[in-house]
């Protein structure tokens, strides 16, 4: 290959400029190429105003000598790309020119992909674009971040974090048809400036107006360029989404300035404030620690001129005062100290949040200085409760044993009497009879608890409010008598319900199962019998419902007259509810139901308790004539067996 053809291939167009466009409606449609073309010239020759260099006039030939953007990614890569060919001639200067400009970009990070210096010398505008695109989205766009997003998402997420209050009117979802009313424009000002306009005067109908009213604020008053027309994002089927995310990235950069001033002042005001509240709060803390201090000291000088005792009432005041020491004062120094270590603590996270110098305590406020002045507090109070408590112990020690050893008896005897309860085995009789002989038991235990209960009475009036020979107070006593008594009781209730139960052999296991939790739950006296109220409440819970003389009457039968329901006579009932055959007396029930109470039944009755004709028609033929109707008595008479 010679020399000459080799040149040629290097400074030939790149394969990208030579591809057939497959898209034929952007090939039609070049409104997006003329957009793009202006507003990027736009955007290079803002710039290039930075630095009064010469704007250019046309995009695709103006930048082929590669000079215009030297010129260019100097300005905005705030970097020198050293020497290259001022206003060259020949071709091989300009690629030159365009290779030096290239390699600087992709140094920067950017990947150009299918995009040769040949295409630009040569003018393809299609790639021309795509290049200033690329640096427009390297140096312009890149850096927006908004919550992790960065580009077009942060930029996007950035416009409609900023136009949440005027979503009533527009929701931005994209940087094409979410501009075309000014709206959004207009909001993104209104936002950062309400002095420059007011949104909420404007005529949301009038596209062309607000679109304009954007740029004219925009570009007087906070220097932001006017890239395109207002008919290219009003009058377009869409907008260009290049030329807008350029123009819109303006508003983030200009408004991202105006932020930062007012961070700078907050945080100098911050400063302020941090100071002075971290002064105020030391203040605080070494008033209330030497507050504290004093006030330990006090106490302890108190009772070292109270050590001794005139007599057990004295002590006995002494004592008293001492818990309520405890449960008052001490209580409130407990919570202060905790308080002084967490106000020195947020004193500290305060100044080190800020980076400011730590807070140290003068010598003696420290929290060690309190921490061992707490101590010798704690070895102090020990002393004097040990004195207090020895001083009065010494004279009701008797009266506590004798308290102490009837208590610990009486609870023996419960203890010994639940674990029976709780070893209970074999056949149901024996079991039976093992928990009556634990009721007899229980008994004489009635008497010894009042002796006990007599006791704490003479320890009560004597003052004597510790033990420290029993755990066990009268509460604890009764409460564990009464426990255990209703566990016997119930225990004894159980077992002969299971040993009826055991004869119920014409249900289920289940439905006697389900009757025996029904019986137990509302069985609320654990008396192993249902009252009026409780029985109601039984059926209902089985989905029996019936009327209140409907109810008087099963009441009186299943209760036999007494108007209380035993186990078995429940479970009786019940069965006989579930079993599928009927009994004359539910029968005969049943006809009165129908027949409202009456001693005959019509041929109306008998429909309205929804029988079929032929059902009808057979009673009728059947039941002896009654008064206006039938006798159903003396028909179930002699249906069923006597």
């Amino acid at each position: 290959m010679s020399w000459h053809q080799a040149s040629s291939d290097a400074f030939s167009p790149s394969k990208a400029s030579q591809q057939v466009v497959q898209d034929n409606a952007r090939v039609m449609d070049r409104t997006w190429e003329t957009i793009q073309k202006k507003t990027f010239a736009n955007w290079i020759n803002n710039q290039l105003k930075q630095k009064d260099v010469e704007p250019i006039q046309t995009l695709d030939n103006d930048l082929s000598t590669g000079e215009k953007l030297i010129q260019l990614l100097e300005i905005i890569g705030d970097e020198s790309l050293g020497r290259y060919n001022r206003n060259p001639k020949l071709r091989i200067q300009k690629v030159e020119n365009m290779n030096k400009a290239l390699e600087f970009i992709r140094r920067r990070g950017v990947n150009l992909t299918n995009i040769g210096a040949e295409d630009i010398v040569d003018s393809n505008l299609k790639l021309i674009l795509g290049l200033i695109w690329t640096i427009i989205l390297r140096f312009t766009i890149a850096e927006i971040s908004e919550e992790g997003l960065t580009a077009k998402e942060g930029l996007l997420l950035w416009c409609q974090k900023r136009t949440t209050p005027y979503a009533s009117d527009f929701h931005i979802k994209d940087f094409t048809f979410s501009w075309q009313d000014g709206l959004a424009l207009c909001a993104l000002i209104h936002r950062h400036r309400p002095d420059l306009l007011d949104y909420w005067k404007l005529d949301k109908s009038k596209k062309h107006e607000n679109t304009q009213l954007a740029f004219d604020v925009a570009e007087r008053e906070l220097g932001i360029p006017k890239l395109f027309e207002v008919e290219d994002i009003v009058d377009v089927i869409k907008p260009d989404e290049r030329s807008v995310m350029t123009y819109v990235a303006q508003y983030f950069h200009a408004f991202s300035v105006q932020d930062k001033l007012g961070v700078a002042g907050r945080r100098v005001g911050q400063l302020g404030q941090v100071m002075q509240q971290s002064w105020d709060m030391q203040n605080d803390y070494e008033r209330r620690v030497r507050t504290l201090i004093e006030s330990i000291g006090n106490v302890e000088t108190h009772w070292k001129r109270s050590s001794t005792f005139a007599g057990y009432t004295d002590a006995r005041r002494q004592l008293h005062e001492f818990e309520t020491y405890k449960s008052t004062t001490k209580r409130g120094w407990v919570a202060e100290r905790r308080d002084l270590a967490a106000l020195l603590g947020n004193i500290q996270t305060k100044l080190k949040t800020y980076n400011l110098r730590s807070y140290s305590p003068p010598e003696g406020l420290t929290l060690q200085d309190l921490s061992v002045r707490w101590d010798q507090l704690v070895s102090v109070e020990a002393d004097r409760k040990r004195g207090l408590t020895i001083y009065i112990r010494d004279i009701k020690d008797h009266l506590k044993k004798q308290f102490a050893d009837a208590a610990n008896d009486f609870q023996a005897n419960l203890n010994d009497i639940s674990r029976g309860l709780a070893e209970l085995e074999g056949e149901l009789e024996s079991q039976l009879d093992t928990v009556q002989s634990l009721i007899l038991r229980l008994e004489p235990l009635k008497d010894a608890l009042r002796n006990v209960e007599k006791l704490n009475d003479d320890c009560r009036e004597a003052n004597i409010e510790d033990n420290e020979y029993t755990i066990y107070s009268v509460d604890d006593l009764s409460f564990d008598f009464g426990i255990l008594t209703q566990s016997v009781v119930n225990k004894s209730s159980f077992i002969e319900n299971q040993m009826v139960a055991r004869t119920k052999t014409n249900i289920t296991a289940e439905q006697l199962e389900d009757f025996t939790e029904t019986f137990r739950q509302f069985d609320k006296d654990n008396d192993n019998s249902l009252i009026r109220e409780e029985f109601r409440a039984a059926l209902q819970a089985e989905g029996t419902a019936i009327d209140d003389a409907e109810f008087e009457k099963i009441l009186a039968t299943v209760s036999g007259g007494s108007g209380e329901v035993s186990f078995e006579r429940f479970i009786d009932y019940m069965r006989a509810q579930q079993e599928d055959r009927v009994t004359s007396d539910q029968l005969i029930l049943s006809f009165q139901t129908l027949a409202e109470d009456k001693p005959y039944i019509t041929e109306t009755d008998l429909y309205r308790g929804g029988l079929t004709p032929n059902v009808v028609e057979l009673l009728k033929q059947r039941m002896p004539p009654k008064g206006d109707g039938y006798d159903y008595s003396q028909f179930v008479s002699g249906v069923f067996l006597a």
